[in-house]
């Protein structure tokens, strides 16, 4: 379409994962990115494709996510609140666009990202009402214990032990700059904050001190576990339900007037 301008605008949504096989779109599965970039693609009467702020796994959910769209069109903030009623008015319940803005032409949902929080749910107690959006443990678990390790998990950059596998990453250095365990009567609440996350690393991690916690592991092997940089040496990953993407930050200056 030569001769129009293309313009870039962010995406602020929030999606409860439990029926989708994450963000990313595959063949013969439903996903948030499928399933939005088609509505969006709809309404504006062009093919829009969406960036992702990151992959989430299958059952994963987000309070915050940010993707990116390129379009031809030009739309002020009238007609992006239309659009941002318009979809929410026709995606289904487990889906929410909270905001539509313009960015510079090179801001990236995923690279421009400084900061990203996820917070993974525990219950102690069996909760009908929790059971897409948090792991039931069931026994004693020692947070001060898993405080600890996630004290030292700060102290450390290579995530090898709790990466994927088969992971394309080119590296695995990360900067874990927080890591705490709170607990909210029956709820055990992981926060975690970083400036990148490998694929699996917070269901790992968890896991891990999870084993921790259950006297399955010592601080000292949990330093050893770091150190191996071999994943089968790390805790079982903890199930999809429990994790949401909390926030997503960016630098201030790429957003547009």
């Amino acid at each position: 379409m030569q001769g129009y301008k293309i313009m870039r605008y962010f995406i602020d949504l929030s999606y409860d994962g439990t029926k989708y096989h994450g963000w990313q779109a595959q063949k013969n599965a439903i996903s948030i990115q499928k399933v939005l970039s088609g509505a969006i693609s709809m309404m504006l009467r062009e093919d829009v494709n969406l960036t992702g702020c990151g992959r989430t796994d299958t059952g994963v959910h987000a309070r915050e996510y940010i993707a990116h769209m390129d379009i031809y069109k030009e739309l002020g903030r009238p007609q992006l609140s239309k659009l941002v009623f318009k979809l929410n008015s026709y995606l289904s319940s487990d889906i929410a666009i909270r905001q539509i803005y313009p960015v510079r032409h090179d801001a990236h949902a995923r690279f421009s990202a400084r900061l990203r929080t996820y917070k993974y749910y525990i219950t102690l107690v069996k909760d009908p009402f929790l059971v897409n959006h948090s792991y039931y443990h069931y026994g004693p678990v020692d947070m001060d214990m898993m405080n600890c390790g996630a004290e030292m998990i700060m102290k450390y950059s290579d995530f090898t032990s709790f990466s994927k596998v088969d992971s394309d990453t080119k590296t695995k250095i990360c900067k874990v700059s927080h890591a705490r365990w709170e607990r909210s009567e029956n709820l055990l609440v992981f926060t975690i904050s970083a400036d990148r996350f490998l694929r699996n690393m917070v269901r790992a991690i968890v896991g891990t001190l999870l084993d921790l916690g259950t006297v399955k592991m010592t601080l000292r092997d949990l330093k050893l576990v770091i150190e191996a940089k071999n994943r089968s040496d790390a805790g079982d990953s903890v199930p999809a339900c429990g994790l949401f993407l909390e926030r997503v930050v960016y630098p201030e200056d790429i957003m547009l007037p």
